[in-house]
């Protein structure tokens, strides 16, 4: 009995574990057949502590994810994938990802990097894959970088 996937998130956030999560959801779509989305949630809350927020910051923070997207979107195709595609969301990305994203795409897989906090990060903030994983309406693999298993 075989499970194949038709539409698969990587949630991109510019860390080296999410690099590893798209390396490996290029590969599962490949295998599958499969439509590839790459999300980024711009973290709204961390604009809470510019005292003037202007538009400039979210500007410049969507420039730069619109920049980062389209390097793994291109690199995507290149290496075999036909339909890729993204979007940027602003808010929280423990919330977006699953809860919004997942849904709104009918997506059947997640795939995202595991997180590098530290205890007391994760004990304020949770970790972002830990709440994907909780309110997932599919599949979620959370990849690891080697460091993360020593």
């Amino acid at each position: 009995m075989g499970v194949t996937y038709q539409k698969i998130m990587v949630a991109i956030d510019g860390s080296k574990e999410a690099d590893w999560a798209f390396k490996k959801g290029v590969e599962i779509a490949k295998r599958n057949n499969a439509k590839l989305l790459l999300v980024h949630v711009i973290d709204t809350r961390s604009f809470a502590l510019i005292e003037a927020y202007d538009t400039v910051v979210g500007d410049r923070a969507e420039k730069l994810a619109t920049d980062m997207l389209e390097n793994y979107k291109k690199q995507a195709l290149e290496a075999g994938l036909h339909d890729v595609t993204y979007e940027i969301d602003f808010g929280s990305p423990k919330v977006r990802i699953p809860r919004d994203l997942a849904k709104n795409h009918n997506v059947d897989l997640i795939l995202c990097g595991a997180t590098g906090l530290n205890v007391v990060e994760r004990f304020f903030m949770g970790s972002v894959s830990e709440h994907i994983i909780r309110y997932s309406p599919c599949d979620v693999l959370v990849i690891r970088t080697q460091k993360d298993i020593e």
